[in-house]
This record gives structure tokens, C-alpha cells and sequence, in this order.
């Protein structure tokens, strides 16, 4: 709908009147032969019963409608127009261009929204304050957030069932495909090279770590430390067929030569730094995944990785 002709001063252009509405054009759009203008929703309306111009009733459609001209838009914003709050005591007079940003600050505007003064510090339209009652709207907003947590917790019920039938699924899987590379050899390629995508992906999805002090690398962590840290690794997706590996060789014991001992970690240690390293959430641990390593020489990587504690050091 158009802005009422009564609120305009002075006389306006018949160009500037949407035939539809008999108001001065709103966010105009234009029919792209005949060049009639409308407003906005008066053609949308129009055209969703009929697809013709309601001039001269040449057929078009909503995708071919255009904004019109500059300088028929310049000759609207020039127009003087009274505030929409008229009737509630505003008596400002403004160019139609900038009528919009007026009526979000206009003080008699009664759907402009103010905070409440009573306590509640909700924030309802002029018009309604008068009838607000803060503890009662508290007491609905209360029911409305328990209903949609309700429901997100539904959400989030089934969305687990759904993953623990997917993980029990994958586990199926992964134990038939055991069996049969056990049972028939052609399978066993096969059945390796899904469990080497496994490892890749899940490495994909890690955050990489840099470790500062790689003199602060635990040799001998303690059973407790190695629990916690194969927890977490299960609890990040760690495929299972390697979580024992990697825990083995987070002791000195299962590293390669380049680690092995206090002596070839001192000579070694500049080519640490070569070493990609995924951080373990939320603890002093790196995962060095030989996937993530080819470059790096033999004697320092082994299959499929390695899990180094440190005391200190890893950003």
C-alpha cells in the first residue's frame, strides 16, 4: 500500500500515484514494456492473481518487474510527508526518504519498544505498557525457554540414539571385515585400506599442536596419566583398532631409535620440529600420526604413531 495523498504537501505528480492503491508510490517496482510503476506490494498482489498489467493490461510476470528510474525515486524522496504518529501528537513534517529512520526514534510513536521500569527489564511496545504485568510475562518467557529446552533435549535424545546406532552399525562392520580378512586373504587389503582411511580422516579432523619444550617430554608417564589420555582419545573418535598401539608407544620402551634413549633425543632434538602433531583436547599430550609423517625418517616414526606426554611445552 501507498502513502496516503493527504499526507503529502503540496500537489504530486500523477507519475508518483500507484494506480493499484491511488497512494503516493511505496518501494516502487516498474513494468518493463509499458513502464507503469506501482508499489511494491500493491504489483506483487496484483500479479498473484493476474499476471497483466493493471494499466493496460499487458501480460507480465513478477521476475520481469524492475526498480524504477533514479530520478523517479529522487522526485519521491523530495516529497514532504506527516509522520505516521500524527494522530498521537507528533507534528513533524519530513522528506519521504527519510520518514523510516523517523518513525524507529519518534517519542509518540506507540509501537516504538521501551524497557520496563518495574523490575522485569523486558522490553514491550509503548502501547502496551500500560497493561504489562511483569510477572506474568516472566512466567511466560519462563515456559516458553523450558519448552524449547524440552525440545532440545528431545533433540538431542534422539540425535544420540541415532549416533549409537550408527557407532553399532560401524562396529559391525569393522568386526565382519576382521573376519574376513581372517577368513580370506583377498579380503585383507581391502580391509587395510579401510582402516588406513579411518586413521587419515580422523587425523583430518584433529587441531594441530606446536610443542615449545621438547625437553619436557615424559619417557615413563604413570598408568593413571596413560588411562586419562585413552579415555580422551576414545572420546575424540580415535579409531579402536589403534588406541592400544599409540598408548604402547607413549612409553620410551615402544619408541623408535631416533627416541629411544635420553642420549639420541638430546642429538635428535632439532628434527623434532619436523614432526606434525595433533593436540589431544584438553591435555599435555600431541598424537603423531605416521599418516601425518611420511616425511619424516624411519627411525624416528613407526606404525601407525606415537602418543608424547609432556610436562610442559605444547601450545
Amino acid at each position: 500500500m501507498g502513502f496516503e495523498v493527504n499526507r503529502i504537501q503540496g500537489d504530486v505528480d500523477e507519475e508518483l500515484i500507484c494506480s493499484i492503491c491511488s497512494g503516493v508510490l511505496e518501494d516502487p517496482l516498474q513494468a518493463p514494456v509499458c513502464e507503469h510503476a506501482f508499489c511494491r506490494s500493491c504489483i506483487q498482489e496484483w500479479i498473484s492473481r493476474q499476471p497483466t498489467c493493471p494499466v493496460d493490461r499487458q501480460h507480465i510476470t513478477s521476475a520481469q518487474l524492475r526498480p524504477v528510474p533514479r530520478i523517479l525515486r529522487n522526485l519521491l524522496s523530495r516529497l514532504s510527508i506527516s509522520c505516521d504518529n500524527a494522530e498521537y501528537g507528533c507534528n513533524c513534517t519530513l522528506k519521504l526518504d527519510t520518514l523510516a529512520s523517523h518513525l524507529e526514534e519518534c517519542v509518540y510513536n506507540p509501537k516504538r519498544p521501551l524497557p520496563c521500569e518495574q523490575g522485569c527489564g523486558l522490553v514491550i511496545p509503548k502501547d502496551e505498557l500500560k497493561d504489562h504485568n511483569c510477572i506474568k510475562e516472566l512466567r511466560q518467557l519462563i515456559t516458553k525457554q523450558q519448552q524449547k529446552l524440552n525440545d532440545f533435549q528431545q533433540d538431542l535424545t534422539e540425535q544420540r540414539f541415532i549416533i549409537n546406532e550408527q557407532k553399532r552399525e560401524l562396529q559391525l562392520l569393522k568386526d565382519f571385515m576382521r573376519a574376513m580378512r581372517i577368513s580370506n586373504p583377498a579380503m585383507r587389503a581391502i580391509a587395510d585400506a579401510m582402516e588406513r582411511d579411518e586413521v587419515v580422516r580422523w587425523s583430518n579432523s584433529l587441531i594441530r599442536a606446536r610443542v615449545t619444550r621438547w625437553g619436557g617430554m615424559i619417557s615413563t608417564p604413570d598408568e593413571v596419566l596413560q588411562l586419562m589420555i585413552r579415555r580422551t582419545l576414545s572420546e575424540i573418535g580415535c579409531p579402536s583398532h589403534i588406541i592400544d598401539d599409540l598408548m604402547e608407544k607413549s612409553h620410551e620402551r615402544r619408541w623408535p631409535p631416533g627416541l629411544c634413549s635420553l642420549e639420541t633425543r638430546q642429538n635428535n632434538r632439532r628434527l623434532y620440529e619436523n614432526y606434525v602433531c595433533k593436540r589431544v583436547p584438553g591435555k599435555q599430550a600431541v598424537i603423531v600420526l605416521s599418516c601425518d609423517n611420511t616425511h619424516v625418517s624411519e627411525d624416528l616414526m613407526v606404525e601407525p604413531g606415537l602418543v608424547m606426554i609432556f610436562a610442559h611445552g605444547v601450545e
